[in-house]
């Protein structure tokens, strides 16, 4: 049985992926289309992203990671974004995978690209980057919705059944069944 962390790093990536996969649906140059946003585009949001899972990844190895700020001038095309995006989400769930309670809770030390100190457990980063990437993938939906299109259903509650097969097909229509009766 997988810890919550490892769950929820599942979660992220899978997130990441159905929501990239509906990204790559659209016309690219909605992609990158200027909008009403924080950052201005689809592809500078989920830059965002990565830029922030690419420092705490420093901060958890130690490692200077030469950023001056949360997101980089030049956003790489979608397709650089999506490969580095996945191969960032794997370095995460095998890192989750091989954390045991101790290594969790320990506190890692670290300077915010903003200034100041920050320290925070294994634990608390990892929860940190899920709630992010969570947060700025409802911008990215709310984007979708100017193109217009459709976003993903790319909810917690939907990885659980779509993802870890909570609910089989038999289980949804008696549920549906108990709700029309």
């Amino acid at each position: 049985m997988p810890s919550t962390i490892q769950k929820l790093l599942r979660y992220k990536d899978w997130a990441d992926e159905v929501t990239y996969g509906a990204l790559f649906d659209l016309p690219e140059d909605e992609v990158t289309k200027p909008r009403q946003s924080n950052f201005g585009t689809i592809a500078h949001t989920l830059n965002h992203v990565l830029v922030v899972d690419d420092i705490f990844r420093h901060h958890l190895t130690g490692r200077q990671h030469g950023y001056t700020a949360r997101n980089t001038s030049d956003t790489p095309p979608l397709r650089e974004l999506y490969d580095r995006q996945r191969e960032m989400n794997q370095w995460f769930v095998d890192l989750g995978n091989g954390l045991d309670a101790v290594r969790l809770t320990e506190t890692i030390r670290f300077a915010f690209v903003g200034g100041g100190a920050g320290a925070m457990t294994r634990e608390e980063i990892l929860l940190h980057l899920v709630n992010h990437a969570t947060y700025h993938r409802g911008f990215v939906n709310d984007m979708m919705y100017q193109v217009p299109a459709r976003p993903p259903a790319n909810d917690f509650s939907v990885f659980v059944r779509d993802a870890l097969g909570r609910c089989d097909s038999l289980t949804l229509t008696r549920m549906l069944a108990t709700r029309r009766g």
